[in-house]
């Protein structure tokens, strides 16, 4: 199945261990967040965008519960009543728990999944696993669910059912992007504006697999909150740490202690730089776009210290290429680094990092535009 769409390998996966075809297919791509990083929990903006590479889910009904991947081709038997096992299945576990306690009529199910997402790449591979799932569970059942519906179920599986502290903003960019767009996403009032964005986008994977469930992520998550109740007490009146970009006196640096201090600072800023971010994509102003893909990635190294030294070399190394801007995408502490490059150098600065990496034996560098979101697919 080397080489074939993740579609073709979760039909051809599903044949070959449930002798049977499956009577439902769905997809969800992966998402790259431009600028609006750890804004998501603070009330602030982001935004993403859909990519190409996506993950499928092909089921059929039965009475029991399995799910087989295309990753190790092992047939894990799951029961959505059951606590989290550890294990990948964790997430269409959740999906079917959630969809289940909704009201939604579900007697059990074969799936099979493949992907062309790397896990622990920061491209929320995990969100489109529970995306395409909730796709795939409702169209068996009859049910056409709305994107935010979609969003919910999948949002609560991973936050609820799996343990990962997340926002909503994975599930969000991957239920409602479109090609040809980015999303402002205003994650205080819950807004979403679509914001044209046509340019290729640039992947370079660190290396370095993180998991949110991790300790760091769950750890800025509580200085935030920390920060914000600290502020509240000293009568700082600010329903979330993003409503204090619009304080030009910046009160709160006088206030917070280190680390907290850092770390405001860093949400304070970015909520800056990832509204600047839309402004200039709608102007198609790269070179102001790039400066501040290079600010969002020192903020993050400097005051959110979520970077990690293979993200900086490489960041540093792209721009010393002539790359218009580079920073680490996703939560941090590993994944990869995504990076805007002039259109006519790109293939020179691309075959010079590949060249500079060497040989990992996997995918390292590649290139996406913006895509559409979850969706039905269609079986042979």
């Amino acid at each position: 199945m080397t080489g074939a769409s993740p579609l073709r390998q979760a039909s051809s996966l599903f044949q070959e261990r449930f002798a049977s075809r499956p009577s439902v297919a769905a997809s969800a791509p992966g998402r790259i967040n431009l600028l609006g990083e750890h804004t998501d929990y603070n009330g602030g903006p982001t935004l993403p965008f859909a990519i190409e590479r996506r993950t499928a889910v092909v089921a059929a009904p039965a009475g029991e519960w399995q799910a087989v991947s295309a990753l190790d081709g092992v047939l894990i038997p799951f029961d959505p009543a059951a606590p989290p096992t550890g294990t990948w299945t964790d997430y269409p576990r959740g999906v079917a728990r959630v969809m289940l306690r909704s009201g939604i009529s579900l007697g059990g199910a074969r799936i099979a999944v493949a992907s062309a997402l790397p896990i622990g790449a920061g491209l929320s591979s995990s969100a489109a696993l529970c995306l395409a799932t909730a796709k795939a569970l409702a169209l068996m059942a009859g049910r056409k669910l709305t994107a935010e519906a979609l969003i919910e179920f999948a949002w609560t599986a991973e936050h609820d059912e799996v343990g990962v502290p997340c926002g909503r903003l994975d599930q969000t960019a991957i239920a409602l992007s479109a090609r040809g767009s980015a999303i402002l996403f205003e994650t205080g009032p819950g807004t979403v504006m679509k914001v044209p964005m046509s340019e290729r986008i640039w992947v370079i994977e660190t290396g370095v697999s993180r998991r949110l469930v991790d300790g760091e992520y769950a750890r800025r998550r509580h200085e935030c909150t920390e920060a914000l109740a600290m502020l509240h007490d000293r009568g700082v009146r600010a329903a979330s740490l993003a409503d204090l970009a619009g304080d030009p006196a910046e009160a709160w640096t006088r206030i917070l202690p280190p680390p907290l201090e850092s770390r405001v600072r860093h949400v304070v800023s970015e909520v800056i730089r990832t509204r600047a971010a839309a402004a200039a994509l709608r102007k198609g102003d790269l070179t102001t776009l790039g400066r501040l893909l290079v600010e969002g990635h020192h903020s993050l190294r400097d005051y959110f210290q979520s970077s990690c030294p293979e993200a900086d070399a490489l960041v540093a190394r792209i721009t010393e290429l002539g790359g218009l801007g580079a920073r680490l995408t996703g939560a941090g502490w590993g994944g990869a680094v995504i990076a805007l490059l002039p259109e006519g150098q790109a293939p020179g600065i691309v075959a010079q990092l590949e060249e500079s990496r060497g040989s990992s034996g996997g995918d390292p560098v590649w290139s996406t535009r913006s895509a559409a979101g979850v969706r039905r697919e269609p079986l042979d």
